[in-house]
């Protein structure tokens, strides 16, 4: 990566507010004591989802004008059921709300959709019950997911994390509510910004938190307290934009995402310097240039920003070599299974595709006419998309629409951008 005083200008791209910062600080906010305010919140399906979740357990939160600021009233302590939280197609709330109404008092009754109820759970089940958590899980230990709260006493625990992250996260932000607080060892661990990034917002609202040299982490008991801040634009949904100037010759800057990012995603401008982009990191933006077709001929471990792995297979074909990635067995248990899909949508193409367990590798080639099969994940949508603006006239999609559950203006911000007016 490049860093310099200040990257150059170029186009400036309209990212919406982080999901992974939106949902956590919804969560710790709720868990404070008094008035915390989430400035430029991102509103999508996803965070609106966990909004109502809350709203549901007693957590009010107040929306300003035209959603530019979210103000989450908390009560210093776990929520009081009875409440019936849903959580839409959401996995942070899956994952974040359990723990934290673990740590209240009453019955909550966490449900989703079809596509939520057959994503994994079972790693966060087997915690809560270790701490003493009274819950009825649904089928394979999924949604829907039955707890009878009485608070948690806390102590120590070991936690699988190598399906998701976001197990481990939603017990560390519950864990200063437990009596004892909580020392967690992780073992395996995949995403491992996502949690580096929940402690440091954890430490911002007050709590303590402490890792050992083994890897294990130590939550002090105590409130969190109310906080003021500004969620950073979304780094994975970044991605698609800074792909987009590699493969299209232009240059288009992200404000407000620069070297004291929280989110590891913004690594992904990292894979397009290795793909020959031309990248410029400053202290608060992020400015990628295309400089002619991309370069292949490299392997790339991704697991640790999964989320912008199909960002990179999606126009790896315009490449000049092959392009492999590796390290994301964990992303076939999201949305989708994603290395499937993307593998999948890739031959439709005519593109000559092979695929492991955690790994794809994707070979130069021509894109013919296809319609992509979203797979209701608005990842696969958006990354195709970027493939289309490079190939014109041969990419559709057949759920345009998914891309509100995290960048509802997705397709006209690609417009705006690169086929329209980008002054307006």
């Amino acid at each position: 990566m490049i860093t310099e005083k200040e990257p150059g200008t170029g186009l400036a791209a309209r990212i919406p507010g982080s999901k992974s910062l939106t949902n956590r600080l919804l969560l710790l906010a709720a868990a404070a004591d008094g008035t915390s305010t989430l400035r430029a919140p991102l509103v999508s399906e996803d965070t609106v989802a966990f909004r109502e979740a809350l709203g549901v357990s007693g957590i009010p939160v107040r929306s300003g004008p035209d959603d530019a600021f979210w103000e989450v009233t908390g009560a210093g302590r776990g929520p009081v059921g009875p409440a019936r939280p849903w959580c839409a197609d959401a996995g942070t709330a899956a994952r974040f709300l359990p723990p934290f109404a673990a740590t209240g008092h009453g019955t909550f009754l966490f449900d989703g959709s079809s596509q939520l109820r057959a994503r994994p759970q079972r790693p966060l089940i087997e915690a809560l019950r270790a701490l003493g958590a009274d819950l009825e899980p649904g089928p394979g230990n999924g949604l829907p997911l039955l707890i009878r709260a009485h608070g948690i006493e806390g102590g120590e625990l070991s936690v699988d994390s190598s399906l998701s992250s976001q197990y481990l996260s939603g017990l560390l932000m519950a864990a200063p509510l437990m009596r004892r607080g909580l020392r967690i060892r992780t073992g395996s661990l995949v995403s491992r910004p996502y949690v580096d990034m929940t402690v440091a917002l954890m430490r911002r609202f007050g709590a303590q938190v402490e890792e050992s040299a083994d890897g294990t982490l130590h939550v002090r008991p105590g409130a969190y307290d109310a906080t003021d801040v500004v969620v950073e634009p979304d780094a994975s949904s970044a991605s698609y934009i800074f792909a987009a100037a590699a493969v299209t010759g232009r240059t288009v800057t992200v404000p407000g995402l620069g070297t004291d990012s929280l989110q590891g995603d913004l690594r992904f401008v990292d894979v397009l310097a290795q793909a020959g982009a031309e990248v410029r990191v400053g202290p608060t933006a992020t400015t990628v240039s295309g400089t002619g077709p991309l370069r292949g001929g490299f392997t790339v471990d991704m697991g640790e920003i999964s989320d912008t792995f199909m960002t990179l297979a999606a126009i790896a074909p315009l490449a000049d070599a092959p392009i492999t990635i590796r390290g994301v067995a964990h992303a076939r248990l999201k949305e989708s299974d994603r290395v499937a899909a993307m593998a999948e949508n890739l031959r439709a193409c005519g593109i000559e595709t092979s695929e492991g367990k955690d790994w794809i590798t994707v070979r130069p080639g021509v894109p013919r006419p296809t319609r992509i099969a979203c797979h209701r994940d608005h990842r696969i949508a958006m990354s195709f998309s970027v493939l289309g603006l490079a190939v014109p006239d041969t990419i559709s999609l057949d759920d345009p629409a998914c891309v509100a559950k995290t960048f509802p203006d997705f397709h006209d911000e690609l417009r705006r951008l690169f086929t329209g007016d980008a002054t307006s």
